[in-house]
């Protein structure tokens, strides 16, 4: 599909082009035709000029508003030198001229002054007419400023005049391309539908985390039913001037229908459908309440006869969006575009590695396997990332070393093998690291330990443990997580046991660990002493951050129970992760100083490692 520009009035710009080409020249002809026509006469101070008058050296001169011409005596038969010079106002001037035997005179009028005073007061105007002209360019968006500002900034896809967008180069939302597959009917054979009595939905809402394909999904619609294609984001709608916007999405829907059957794709929705109570005021003028209001006029209106018009929509606020653009009537359908699950991760690998010459020891699964939680976006920048360090390290294909070590460098950072960490530092992080994969390898819920390294990686890891998942998990129960609050607590526990003491380094752990604790009590339930009772009221959204991130009203002993509670969670698992270490003190400094000799750990020798470390009732026992 190829993007078409919606079709202006060009006289406006017409006008304006030959007003500034007009003005362009009238400035040109006052500064260079003077110049190349007239005569090139020497021009001298006027202090000289009076000098040379009162030494009777000028013969005559012609005395002008803005100019004396005169000419000095020659030798012979020979005529004198003509100059100019610029007049001062000097009333004795003309009595030092006669005194001196001078013959002097006025400058004539031009005959063409007239022109000169006519474009005096005609060429600003027009100088000023193409520079508001420019500038309303900028402003209004579109290459006829003023006239364009109201117009819709949609880009229009049309069928046909470029590779099309189909269901086959989307991957990883099959239930939502199963939801869309009856959209693209609806725009195909609309009777079969309305003969039986059926409404055609006007609105269909797409919601899901950030880079999971909800453009894609609506460019996909749009090629499978071949219909054009209205793309535009809701922050184009909005303006600096008030209407601005109301004025945009009348003229959307204009165009829209004129094209009709068509897709009108909007997204990012929620950056003019946000609630009109947020914040407690009802109704109001302001340019993005007026927008929203012309939104839902237009959703209701373009529904008379058999126009076919279907909005499409994209948000991952939907939480926040008005009560009045979800109804039924205007957005019919919400379509979850959810992240990708282990089959779609691969299929997505599969379709962004079509363009990448991979090597014989690619294994997809394997790297889909590595990839939970991964969009698709965040996949086909892990492919891309794997090409470019192939062709850095100079190979003619992508191998999977390459994906393994884009994959650290999503996750982790980039390696920054320039911070040098001094001898002490440098153990403490091995232990610390070490600590973490021993505890990791006898809880459960935490994945596989794969991977030990102490070389500094992003903004603040002095060294990592890398665990992967075998499986795509959904539900966790509470020894799950527990597990995984040791497996956090187990660097700082290392660092006790070592060295008696405990350092900065285990301070993003300790966060993470309460975190999860406190999840456990106030959201999750899992209390013996409070019940099963949630406590949070914040509502997660697909960005990742809490929406009304507040407990609810408790007393002050439901509070300190809870607080005693993830204390005693924390406190738990730490005496947990202790004990793992105490009783396999000996595989402990087997594997931190291989670790050091080595900075890296993995593999099958690492496995082999792990492996002899003491279940949790065996290192309890033993303790």
């Amino acid at each position: 599909m190829a993007i078409k520009d919606q079709p202006q009035p060009p006289r406006f710009r017409q006008i304006s082009n030959v007003l500034l080409l007009l003005s362009s020249l009238f400035l040109l002809a006052n500064i260079f035709l003077p110049n190349l026509f007239g005569e090139q006469i020497p021009r001298v101070p006027y202090s000289l000029f009076v000098h040379q008058v009162q030494e009777q050296d000028v013969v005559r001169a012609s005395v002008g508003q803005n100019e004396i011409r005169y000419q000095l005596k020659g030798e012979g038969d020979q005529p004198g030198q003509v100059l100019t010079t610029t007049p001062i106002f000097d009333l004795d001037l003309p009595k030092l001229l006669q005194e001196k035997g001078v013959e002097f005179a006025a400058t004539p009028p031009s005959k063409n002054g007239w022109i000169g005073s006519v474009l005096s007061w005609v060429i600003p105007p027009l100088i000023f007419v193409a520079i508001f002209q420019f500038f309303m360019n900028r402003q209004g968006g579109g290459p006829q400023g003023a006239l364009s500002i109201g117009k819709s900034k949609a880009k229009v896809y049309v069928e046909g005049e470029s590779a099309k967008i189909t269901f086959a180069d989307v991957a990883g939302v099959e239930e939502a391309k199963t939801e869309l597959v009856e959209v693209v009917e609806f725009l195909k054979t609309p009777d079969k539908y309305t003969a039986i009595g059926a409404r055609i939905p006007k609105g269909v809402l797409l919601v899901g985390p950030p880079g999971t394909g909800k453009t894609l999904l609506a460019k996909a619609v749009a090629g499978e039913a071949g219909v054009p294609f209205f793309s535009i984001s809701g922050s184009e709608f909005v303006e600096l001037f008030v209407g601005v916007g109301s004025a945009r999405v009348r003229d959307l829907f204009e165009q829209a229908k004129k094209q009709a059957p068509c897709i009108i794709f909007i997204d990012e929705l929620d950056a003019i459908g946000k609630s009109r109570s947020t914040g407690g005021m009802y109704g109001g003028n302001d340019e993005r309440e007026q927008t929203l209001n012309q939104l839902l006029t237009e959703m209701d209106g373009f529904a008379a006869g058999n126009t076919t018009v279907i909005v499409l929509a994209a948000t991952n606020r939907p939480e926040s969006l008005d009560a009045a653009l979800l109804r039924p009537g205007r957005f019919d359908r919400q379509v979850l575009v959810d992240r990708p699950d282990l089959s779609g991760r691969e299929a997505i690998l599969n379709i962004h590695s079509q363009t990448v010459k991979l090597g014989p020891d690619i294994d997809l699964k394997a790297i889909a396997t590595r990839t939970p939680g991964f969009s698709g976006a965040d996949l086909a920048n892990l492919v891309n990332e794997a090409a470019l360090l192939a062709a850095r390290n100079k190979r003619l294909a992508v191998a999977q070393e390459d994906f393994l070590e884009a994959f650290e460098r999503v996750v982790a950072g980039l390696e920054k093998k320039s911070r040098v960490l001094n001898e002490k530092e440098k153990k403490i992080v091995a232990y610390h690291e070490v600590g973490h994969a021993m505890v990791g390898a006898v809880m459960t819920g935490g994945g596989e330990v794969a991977k030990i390294s102490i070389i500094p990686r992003g903004m603040a890891a002095l060294g990592y443990t890398l665990q992967v998942p075998t499986e795509d998990r959904f539900l966790l129960d509470e020894s799950e997580l527990r597990g995984q609050i040791a497996t956090l607590l187990g660097g700082r526990s290392a660092e006790e046991v070592v060295f008696g003491s405990i350092t900065t380094g285990a301070s993003n752990d300790l966060q993470k660990a309460t975190d999860l604790a406190e999840r456990m009590v106030t959201t999750y339930g899992m209390s013996k002493v409070l019940g099963p009772l949630a406590y949070d009221r914040s509502q997660q959204s697909f960005l990742g951050d809490g929406m009304g991130n507040a407990r609810r009203a408790v007393s002050a002993q439901t509070a300190e129970a809870i607080d005693q509670e993830v204390k005693e969670i924390v406190e738990t698992a730490h005496q947990q992760a202790l004990d793992i270490l105490k009783a396999n003190r000996e595989l402990l400094e087997t594997i931190t100083q291989q670790l050091l000799e080595t900075e890296v750990v993995e593999g099958e020798a690492l496995h082999k490692l792990l492996a002899e470390v003491l279940p949790l009732d065996k290192a309890a026992a033993s303790v």
